[in-house]
């Protein structure tokens, strides 16, 4: 029936669940206080945010459209990307610096003389998933990405950022967490599983969060819209689940047949073998061996060679 959930708070990874938190004007305070938690080293405190159209087209027609979760720009006409991606995509880092290149060329100013000086694009990917490459780090889940000197080290050119935060990797239970930006990545992570605001996270901020988020204020066409929303994002992530099991089965399998196939192989190299000891023992002649062993005349001669040591 329509509005019968299970969860009391909205799940963030739906795409209306991540825009009803952080893309409608309502809720900008929050967006504007992640945002400052996890920027806040990089380019001081926002104080406001404007929300500008999400889908840019390039400056000509063939050029592709770019479509964001979000895109803002704050009072110093700094602008910023912010994406929820909830599946792997083969090519999303070359996506995001694609992004990227559209509030860059945005600043463009034609018709006068313009200096090319550039305000500072911020491209944040919350993700659903962990890079392959990354999997190994275990406790490294948010990556920043700057143009910096390979030798060096040293930040080439500051007003170009990426920040990466791989959420199935954060992991810290309720109890543990230090910074605000960590109760931010907290709540992202489990909203949804939540049944009441935590007493680390009463905070004004969070409160609001805790009360933008609870579907049992939602409106009837509100309720509808989280409900397709949610519909879509299970459906993808069973779909994902099916096919990673799937995929483990059949590894399995396919390990267990090539199991049976190696150890069916080196049994009849190790009769071959011995078959062929056999035969050089009575001083049958290499040819004779070949035939009945079905073993090289290279691998008779080692066989020979190995039996005189």
């Amino acid at each position: 029936m329509l509005g019968e959930f299970r969860e009391k708070y909205i799940n963030p990874f739906t795409d209306y669940g991540f825009k009803r938190l952080f893309g409608e004007d309502p809720s900008k305070v929050l967006l504007v206080d992640f945002l400052n938690e996890l920027l806040h080293d990089e380019q001081g405190r926002i104080k406001e945010l404007t929300y500008l159209k999400s889908d840019r087209l390039g400056a000509v027609e063939e050029d592709r459209k770019a479509i964001f979760d979000l895109y803002c720009e704050n009072e110093n006409g700094e602008k910023f990307i912010v994406e929820l991606q909830k599946t792997k995509q083969k090519f999303f880092k070359d996506r995001t610096v694609y992004y990227s290149t559209f509030p860059i060329r945005e600043q463009a100013q034609r018709g006068s003389d313009w200096n090319f000086e550039l305000k500072a694009v911020y491209t944040v990917a919350i993700l659903d998933f962990v890079f392959d490459e990354d999997k190994h780090e275990k406790e490294k889940f948010r990556y920043n990405v700057k143009l910096s000197d390979i030798e060096t080290n040293k930040v080439f050119y500051d007003k170009l950022t990426f920040v990466y935060l791989e959420m199935p990797k954060f992991n810290k239970p309720v109890n543990e967490l230090t910074t605000r930006f960590e109760k931010w990545m907290y709540i992202i992570r489990n909203l949804n599983k939540l049944d009441r605001i935590p007493d680390e996270l009463r905070e004004s901020i969070f409160e609001k969060l805790f009360e933008v988020a609870e579907i049992a204020k939602f409106s009837k066409e509100e309720v509808q819209s989280y409900e397709d929303s949610l519909k879509t994002y299970r459906d993808l992530k069973n779909s994902l689940d099916t096919a990673r099991e799937e995929g483990e089965i059949r590894g399995k399998i396919e390990g267990k047949i090539e199991g049976k196939i190696e150890g069916k192989i080196e049994g009849k190299i190790e009769m071959a073998t011995s078959i062929a000891i056999a035969m050089l023992n009575d001083g049958e002649p290499f040819e004779k061996i070949v035939k009945y062993t079905g073993l090289s005349f290279e691998e008779i001669q080692k066989v020979a060679e190995e039996r005189l040591i």
